[in-house]
């Protein structure tokens, strides 16, 4: 089984400060364990390493961060082609969704799998065309 994971998810995960860090931590470890694969776009190592880097101050926190995804068992990033970025850029005109936010539904679209946000306006806009999980305690 695999779900596309959006950056949202995994900033919350790698910073032990977000409010969410827990619930996401949790949601993780039991995903794993029922042999859950997360899949995001190449995109997300540039969301996170910037996030990161923003958040702390420390850029070689936002490259530690790129480094830990990179190596994690059970991710799988897909290459971004000029037809997944097509159709991002319809999704994002057609749902109102911002650039990046269009490319991991794009992803999810593409690959007719599940898609985890926490992003609240991008989950409202992406669930009119892929299914959305939840993330729950």
């Amino acid at each position: 089984m695999f779900v596309v994971v959006d950056a949202s998810v995994w900033v919350s995960r790698l910073v032990a400060e977000d409010v969410f860090h827990e619930t996401v931590k949790q949601w993780m470890v039991e995903q794993r364990e029922q042999n859950v694969e997360f899949v995001s776009p190449f995109l997300l190592l540039a969301e996170i390493g910037g996030a990161i880097s923003r958040r702390t101050g420390i850029p070689a926190l936002g490259l530690d961060a790129i480094q830990q995804v990179e190596k994690l068992p059970g991710v799988r990033l897909v290459e971004m082609d000029n037809a997944l970025l097509q159709d991002a850029a319809r999704l994002a005109a057609e749902l109102g969704l911002r650039g990046a936010d269009a490319t991991y539904a794009a992803v999810a679209v593409r690959l007719k799998l599940p898609f985890v946000t926490l992003d609240a306006d991008q989950k409202a806009k992406a669930k009119v065309k892929v299914t959305c999980w939840e993330i729950t305690k």
